[in-house]
């Protein structure tokens, strides 16, 4: 037949109707679908429909897309796409990560990779609210084994 309907359940209980062509761009899903055919919802127990309907939008978008934008019009799509909020970021991350959309899971990767550039560990657990648990000393340790990073 022509393109089917894929339909995509959240964790939460949440339904999404996508073309297969956007479903496939999850590597999880298309497994999913050739095991088990497009009639039934397939669930995804680790994302939330909150999360799953930003992922959608991103697989909707780069399938509808590459016909019709250039390089750098979809660069710029990307970098305004991640640039959310940290959880939001972390919760993509997970889902490109448990979906199997390796794009996407580069392009989140990177948007966090570029927000701990050039600072310092402090700055960097400020920046994610990480509670620091390492004594004065341990910390210097850690920061000689991994002079590299910080240079």
């Amino acid at each position: 037949g022509g393109m089917s309907v894929v339909k995509l359940k959240s964790s939460d209980g949440h339904e999404f109707e996508v073309s297969e062509s956007v479903a496939n761009m999850s590597e999880t899903i298309k497994n999913m679908i050739e095991d088990t055919g497009t009639e039934m919802a397939v669930p995804l127990h680790n994302v939330t429909g909150k999360t799953l309907s930003k992922v959608i939008e991103y697989c909707k978008h780069h399938v509808e897309a590459k016909e019709s934008e250039g390089q750098e019009e979809m660069q710029s799509w990307d970098r305004e796409f991640v640039t959310v909020d940290q959880s939001t970021l972390f919760d993509m991350i997970l889902a490109a990560n448990y979906l199997n959309i390796k794009e996407l899971l580069d392009l989140t990767c990177e948007r966090v990779a570029s927000m701990i550039k050039g600072k310092t560990p402090e700055e960097i657990r400020k920046t994610f609210n990480i509670k620091n648990d390492f004594t004065p000393e341990e910390e210097e340790q850690v920061r000689k084994e991994n002079q590299w990073a910080f240079e």
